[in-house]
């Protein structure tokens, strides 16, 4: 009989406020903050400090390769978002509903900046492969594809009311591309190394970009009016404006204005943003008229001291009235965090009364700073740090009933609720190594790097006594069993890297100033080994104890009681990282910096099975309670589930985007929770779902071969030349979900042609008297066949149906074509018709125009397809007319003229403030003149 197992699946994943690979981005409201959080997308409300909603991709994909690099959210009226994905996939998403609405695939590598337009209709990306690709969000397809930079693009805007776009990339240039006729307009120069940042202001006066050059170059945006004045070149869409020194020494990372368009943060790689207050147009006037009072009132005092030399230098012409980029941009303050800062994000809403904007910073060990900038300083009002550690998790522990779960990093000890992810407590300690609770669940214990034994009281959140335990590193703490195998109050065992194996026993002590006992541990034994102690374990009987030594790679296994040597166990060539034993005693399993897990019997000590395991070290290694299953964890990123007993390898569970450095089953075996260096604990549930080991087998061979035809097809094929000064290409790629999407097609014009043969067939018989009951296809499902080929095609994505036609082959695409005519009838499938007609009308144009039997077919479909597009063109214009009207009708009967009022209020103001300024500027130059004919006269 074949053995049946059941299969673990992924079940929450919790601790990550913000992963360092994406940027974070205000939602389409701009009251909260979308932040990626390793493969998915979290939204945080920054007053109560919690994620309010989850963005998780669903798919088969492993989940490290669908890490979060790119976060955009479109204006306001829409509540679209977008995520680019380190695998090359866009993923649109719907704010409101948290659920994924289509997924484009385009990018052959990571994809590291998208951008949507101003009407939120298209979105731009730009990814490692140095392309930059346009996308219909409506229509949730791939509209060309720009090639032009040599390196990574690193940042795109769009500017002109979308019509252009604006790239960087690494390759030191800025690219100008109009999007209307698809080709690249300018290329600007003048960088000495990468681009990495630019914004344009909201105005779309100015476009700023950074780079590692110690200044911030400025360009003038190209305007439709006043063109000729400006002299600008004939195609030149950017004009330099001037540069600015920065004030710090990094590279720049993010350049970005305020809503307002009154504040600039430039967010270097470091722990700085610096701040640029924008003045108006009024003011930088003022400042250039200042700044050219005070050159003439220089040249005026060198022309006197000059006067009375004979060979006196000539005086340059005072400056003409030009504003310059000093005038507009001046330095506010330097903002400076307390880590490294990855991202920024300064809020879309109006900045409260008093103050410029406010800003968000995502920093690099895993919290979420907001700023209130003022014109004084910058005030830090909200913060997020609690959901979450600043640095890699290094133990986790799960209490006897599975409720609850500790974990331990650099600074913290955080108690969670597995079940849903909840931090319950946060408790300042040392750097936990490894972690204990303490039978009651009152009390848990925690090993440090510094060898201090802390124990910490769970209910408080407090550390009630720091215990001086070793003088090295704690790298275990086991506690001991009862015979039957419960935990109670035997005390515990620690092993650190003083080469000490110390047993303790608790006691309830009364401490000064409590009116209750605590708890308190007293070291009762200690087995001094000859070397250092990586990990150890008892037995669950509480029989044994086994100790793994640093130096001879050995694990030595004692007598509890007696403490005596019973076995030696040699066999791994690198240090044993982690062990364990199994519930009844007959296994020890061992993992190793080898890359191997190594089975033993615990009688004799033999080595039942070597199992190269994972591609890195092994780092944690757990049996399930009352089997003879292993889950194992290691560097490689992996979780895999063993059957200890056939040396078989069950499962391997992919998720984490880092090293795995520890492991806890709980006591039913039904979940396990592991830590990262990513700074996650995910959560594996066991399902009812049963597997048999011959199936994954085939599965992960499966696998493994499309994995080796991926990397074939990069490998063997043909290099690809540099492509053409911002040439166009097609938007999307070849997949595995295309081309099962052209052998579906085919198959369904392979099956409705023979079910069409069969039909006229039948009608000869009864015309010949011969027909009897026709029996129709099954697979068709009661459809006809050309509904069924239009089933089979209206299944596939929209953004996969270029690339799925384009592997059509010609005599398929006559057969598809020939539908066409019958299909463009149905109201509902116009568009989709009309895009396969023109999509194999350009692949096929040759073949189409030399076979003479398609020239009729397209007469046809010209005329057909001229009428129905028309019809649907005339139903759209008679609703937009009609919504129009509706507009007005609802302007007429309510106060909307008066909503704009406070604009027109502010517009008038400032006319007369420019009016106010220019009466002063003349009154000046009166009295000035005034002044020097008064001044002339004394001297006359």
């Amino acid at each position: 009989m074949v053995k049946a197992y059941l299969r673990y699946e992924p079940a929450i994943s919790f601790g990550v406020i913000a992963s360092p690979d994406g940027n974070i981005t205000y939602d389409p409201s701009g009251r909260h903050l979308l932040a990626p959080a390793l493969e998915n997308i979290s939204l945080w409300d920054l007053k109560k400090g919690l994620s309010t909603k989850t963005f998780a991709p669903s798919t088969s994909r492993a989940s490290h390769a669908l890490g979060v690099t790119s976060v955009a959210s479109s204006s306001a009226p829409s509540t679209s978002i977008a995520s680019g994905h380190a695998d090359g996939s866009i993923r649109l998403w719907d704010c409101e509903k948290g659920t994924c609405e289509a997924t484009l695939n385009g990018h052959k590598s990571a994809v590291t900046v998208i951008q949507y337009n101003p009407a939120g209709s298209f979105l731009a990306s730009g990814g490692k492969d140095c392309d930059i690709i346009i996308w219909d969000v409506i229509g949730e397809a791939g509209l060309f594809r720009l090639r032009g930079h040599r390196d990574q693009v690193t940042d795109l805007v769009f500017i002109d009311s979308g019509k252009k776009l604006v790239t960087c990339s690494k390759d030191k240039f800025l690219r100008v591309w109009d999007l209307e006729t698809q080709h690249c307009l300018q290329i600007v120069g003048g960088h000495r190394s990468e681009i990495w940042s630019l914004h344009v202001d909201p105005k779309g006066r100015f476009l700023v970009c950074g780079s590692a050059d110690p200044e911030l170059r400025f360009y003038h945006i190209r305007q439709e009016a006043g063109e000729e004045a400006e002299n600008w070149s004939k195609w030149d869409v950017l004009k330099p404006f001037g540069e600015i020194q920065r004030q710090g020494k990094d590279r720049v990372a993010t350049l970005r204005f305020n809503s307002s368009g009154s504040l600039l943060a430039c967010q270097v790689a470091g722990r700085t943003v610096e701040l640029y207050r924008v003045l108006d147009e009024t003011e930088a006037v003022r400042k250039a008229k200042r700044r050219i009072n005070r050159k003439k009132k220089d040249k005026s005092l060198a022309k006197e001291s000059t006067e009375g030399d004979l060979n006196g230098t000539i005086v340059d012409p005072v400056p003409s009235m030009e504003v310059t980029v000093s005038d507009v941009f001046k330095v506010l303050h330097v903002l400076r965090a307390s880590k490294k800062i990855v991202s920024i994000a300064i809020s879309p809403l109006p900045s409260p009364k008093g103050s410029l904007a406010s800003l968000s910073l995502s920093l690099n060990n895993n919290m979420l700073e907001t700023y209130l900038i003022d014109a004084n300083k910058a005030s830090k009002i909200y913060s997020i740090e609690l959901p979450g550690h600043r640095s890699v998790i290094r133990s986790v522990t799960l209490n006897p009933e599975g409720n609850l779960l500790l974990s331990t990093s650099h600074n913290a000890v955080k108690i969670w609720n597995p079940s849903t992810g909840m931090c319950l407590r946060t408790i300042e300690s040392g750097y936990g190594l490894c972690s204990a609770f303490v039978p009651g669940n009152r009390y848990a214990l925690v090993g440090t790097r510094t060898g201090s034994l802390e124990i910490i009281d769970v209910g408080s959140g407090t550390t009630i006594e720091g215990v001086e335990a070793h003088t090295g590193q704690i790298k275990s703490i086991v506690p001991i069993p009862d015979e039957d195998g419960s935990i109670s109050g035997n005390g515990f065992v620690t092993g650190a890297d003083d080469n000490d194996v110390k047993f303790w026993e608790y006691q309830l002590v009364q401490r000064p100033g409590h009116d209750s006992k605590q708890l308190s541990v007293t070291n009762v034994r200690t087995l001094k080994m000859d070397d250092s102690v990586v990990s150890l374990c008892v037995s669950p009987d509480g029989k044994y104890v086994a100790v793994a030594l640093l130096g001879d790679n050995k694990v030595k296994v004692f007598y509890l009681d007696t403490l005596k040597l019973f076995l030696s166990l040699h066999g791994h060539s690198l240090p044993v990282f982690c062990m364990d034993i199994s519930s009844d005693g007959d296994l020890i399993v061992t993992g190793s910096a080898d890359k191997t897990v190594k089975i033993w019997g615990l009688d004799f000590g033999d080595i039942h099975k070597t199992i190269f395991a994972h591609a890195d070290s092994v780092m944690d290694i757990q049996f399930v309670k009352n089997t003879h299953y292993v889950f194992s964890v290691g560097k490689d990123r992996l979780v895999k589930y063993w059957d200890a007993d056939k040396f078989e390898h069950l499962l391997t569970l992919e998720g984490h985007h880092a090293e795995i450095w520890c492991l806890t089953v709980s006591s039913r075996g039904d979940f396990i929770v592991t830590g990262s260096h990513d700074r996650s604990i995910r959560r594996w549930d066991r399902t009812e779902e049963p597997f048999f080991l011959e199936e994954e087998k085939e599965k992960r061979l499966e696998e493994m071969f499309e994995s080796d035809l991926d990397n074939a097809d990069n490998r063997y094929a043909p290099p690809e030349s540099v492509p053409e000064e911002g040439s166009v290409g097609l938007a999307g790629k070849k997949t595995k979900e295309t081309v099962t999407a052209t052998d579906a097609i085919i198959d369904a014009l392979d099956t409705a042609e023979e079910e069409t043969k069969r039909i006229e067939q039948q009608k000869e018989d009864e015309r010949n008297g011969k027909g009897g009951v026709f029996q129709p296809n099954v697979l068709m499902r009661g459809m006809s066949p050309s509904e069924y080929v239009l089933h089979s095609v209206s299944t596939v994505p929209t953004n996969d149906l270029e690339q799925t036609l384009l592997a059509l082959p010609f005599s398929d695409a006559l057969k598809l074509m020939s539908y066409l005519k019958e299909w463009a009838l149905i109201p509902g499938q116009v568009e989709l018709v009309s895009r396969i007609c023109t999509g194999l009308v350009q692949i096929h144009h040759n073949q189409l125009s030399a076979t003479p039997s398609a020239r009729s077919l397209l007469t046809t479909l010209k005329d057909t397809f001229y009428q129905r597009v028309k019809e649907c063109k005339d139903t759209i214009g008679f609703n937009l007319a009609a919504m129009d009207y509706l507009k007005e009708l609802l302007v007429m009967k309510s106060d909307a003229p008066f909503r704009d009022a406070d604009a027109k209020l502010k517009e008038i103001r400032m006319l007369l403030s420019k009016r106010a300024d220019s009466t002063q500027v003349t009154e000046r130059r009166k009295k000035k003149r005034q002044k020097t004919t008064a001044e002339t006269q004394i001297k006359a």
